[in-house]
């Protein structure tokens, strides 16, 4: 889907800036990310991966516990810093 797509191209970039611009809309995107979005394995692979680079592990574990089908990708992402 389109939307999943775009969330996730969205996530990868803000975590490949890193700046407190890029960490502000990362944020605030994955906030205000709709439901139709939160069961989504690799969004929130995404999501966890641009917590973790922006140094925010608490909030990349919470993202990894919401992971209901957990792969290598989602396992990997937390482990990368």
């Amino acid at each position: 889907e389109v939307e999943h797509a775009i969330y996730t191209m969205v996530f990868n970039d803000c975590a490949k800036l890193g700046s407190d611009r890029a960490i502000t809309i990362g944020n605030t995107l994955f906030h205000e990310l709709p439901d139709s979005c939160k069961n989504n394995t690799a969004i929130l692979t995404s999501a966890m991966d641009m917590f973790m680079k922006f140094g925010d592990i608490e909030n990349a574990e919470r993202v990894f516990y919401l992971i209901q089908d957990k792969d290598t990708i989602s396992y990997g992402a937390l482990m990368i810093v």
